[in-house]
């Protein structure tokens, strides 16, 4: 099974780069934040597409900001829209859905920015990544956290660990947070040494200098873990026009259909279904 998380910046935005991703590398399981749609618009822009593909969705959105889903095609049970008992900021936001995906619990989340330490929004962070930590102690033995987390977990995990001194996503307090969700980094496990990261400002080209933070993880617990055959970062995804300015992470279970080579960007998974697939819905 190939579990992948992605940050969209916009899912309506990236419509042309999502769908030829799916055919190209056909992930069975896809946690996607920053989808800025609301659920009845989501469901109206992409049903039908990811119908064709296989794919249910489970969404939990909230329009212009935020915006969390699962799509999968290896079922999709048991729902469950946020956190339990989590923060809003002030109001509860749509931060995080979980469901149950060929046999694992899987949840979807996107972590509150943090913006200055110390400030409000970096206090309901911290209040919101507890309440992943609860969620996440009292949830079923085969569960994998996927997406977006705001926080660099080491000085490894940024280009220059001197540019970050006195900004979030690499304080103590988040690190620790971090820590304390217990599960598996299992990207990071497979390649302990490398320095490769999920996502890079638009600024200033970022991007092509690689200067970069790793903020996109898959989380898992130990019987998933143990099944990994590959984990990688899917570089390639932000190449070209119209990119997120995040890269898909991608985690193969039990086989590796392109091998376990690295990790950053294997060779293709299987040919794009052609120039149709990279048009909008409303425009076929």
């Amino acid at each position: 099974m190939r579990i992948a998380t992605w940050n969209v910046n916009s899912v309506k935005q990236r419509i042309p780069r999502l769908l030829p991703w799916l055919d190209e590398r056909a992930p069975d399981v896809v946690c996607l934040q920053e989808t800025k749609l609301a659920d009845a618009a989501f469901v109206e822009l992409l049903e039908g597409p990811l119908r064709e593909r296989g794919y249910e969705a489970a969404v939990h959105g909230q329009g212009q900001w935020n915006g969390v889903a699962i799509l999968s095609r290896v079922g999709l049970e048991d729902v469950e829209l946020g956190l339990a008992d989590a923060p809003g900021f002030p109001d509860p936001e749509a931060r995080a859905v979980s469901a149950t995906c060929g046999g694992v619990r899987v949840t979807s989340v996107y972590v509150p920015n943090g913006r200055e330490p110390d400030a409000d929004h970096y206090r309901y962070k911290l209040e919101w990544l507890e309440a992943l930590r609860r969620a996440v102690s009292g949830g079923p033995g085969a569960a994998a956290v996927c997406g977006d987390l705001n926080v660099a977990p080491a000085d490894i995990d940024v280009f220059d660990p001197a540019a970050f001194e006195g900004h979030t996503h690499v304080t103590a307090p988040e690190r620790r947070a971090f820590a304390a969700l217990g599960l598996r980094d299992v990207v990071r496990e497979r390649w302990p040494e490398e320095r490769f990261f999920s996502f890079w400002d638009y600024r200033a080209g970022m991007f092509h200098k690689d200067l970069g933070m790793r903020i996109d993880f898959v989380l898992a617990t130990d019987p998933v873990a143990e099944r990994v055959a590959a984990a990688w970062v899917d570089r390639q995804a932000r190449k070209g026009k119209g990119p997120s300015d995040h890269a898909p992470v991608v985690v193969d279970l039990d086989d590796a259909p392109d091998g376990d080579i690295g990790p950053v960007v294997p060779p293709p998974s299987q040919p794009a279904r052609g120039a149709s697939a990279s048009k909008l819905p409303q425009a076929r």
